[in-house]
């Protein structure tokens, strides 16, 4: 509300908790996730300064097998994820990446921003696997865009914020999936070890070494290339299970944490 870009995203092995926390439970209002939480928050804050103009939209993008997809196509009958429009990563001439087939819809209210995450929510991705009986098998992001112009001045300020649910990681070898689950599975550990490399590179480059990030490796490090090395106020959430069998997740997700921390925008 204050003109600057924010990015909350939540990391953690599959079944430990992200989804729920990013997007919350459907029974009880007391669930909410951080999604309709942010939601509610923005509209009570923007309806408390009438001396402001406000303009706000969302998108909801959807990365699937390093593909991007629009969940909140226009004809947004329940159907495949391939029938939804593709979203394609172009720069433009200031070095900038832009979603290019990405829909961007006006929120008047809290209940219309609601009814657009209820829709995107209705056209992930869900499988059962062996470790969770609704693993979201895509990384989602839901991008709220504010438009804020005081009465009688000509400057506009215009900020985005990035809530970003990553699809867990998991071991094959410990889940034992095959097919289009064993697809799935390798294209999410594949762009999360690119992520990794990239907090890596982040995390040398915040010590002092001149070293390149890798951002070019996946569509999911290019979206998040402001986030984490840009201008953007970022919080990781890091989810963990509590099993004994689950320790070297929780460690190797603890440390990948613990890198995020040390970053510096």
């Amino acid at each position: 509300l204050q003109g600057f870009n924010g990015t909350i995203f939540a990391y953690g092995q599959t079944g430990s908790g992200k989804t729920f926390t990013i997007t919350g439970g459907a029974e009880r209002y007391a669930d909410r996730g951080i999604i309709p939480r942010t939601i509610s928050y923005i509209f009570s804050q923007t309806a408390k300064q009438h001396d402001t103009n406000f303009r706000v939209s969302v998108s909801y993008l959807e990365l699937y097998n390093d593909s991007g997809y629009d969940l909140l196509d226009e004809n947004h009958s329940t159907k495949r994820l391939q029938d939804l429009p593709k979203v394609h990563l172009r720069e433009n001439n200031e070095g900038q990446m832009m979603l290019s087939g990405l829909s961007v819809h006006n929120a008047s209210t809290e209940e219309d921003a609601l009814n657009l995450l209820f829709i995107g929510d209705t056209n992930r991705v869900v499988s059962e696997t062996p470790m969770n009986d609704a693993s979201t098998r895509s990384h989602c992001i839901f991008i709220v865009q504010v438009e804020a112009q005081k009465g009688g001045s000509d400057v506009k300020t215009v900020s985005r914020l990035h809530l970003v649910d990553l699809s867990g990681s998991e071991r094959i070898a410990r889940t034992g999936v095959d097919g289009t689950l064993l697809k799935e599975a390798c294209s999410i550990n594949t762009t999360l070890h690119f992520l990794g490399q990239v907090i890596e590179c982040l995390h040398k480059k915040a010590h002092g070494e001149n070293i390149h990030i890798p951002y070019r490796n996946s569509m999911l490090t290019l979206l998040l290339r402001d986030s984490l090395g840009g201008n953007c106020k970022t919080v990781l959430i890091a989810t963990i299970s509590a099993l004994q069998a689950d320790m070297g997740e929780s460690i190797s997700t603890c440390r990948f944490a613990s890198q995020v921390a040390m970053i510096k925008n």
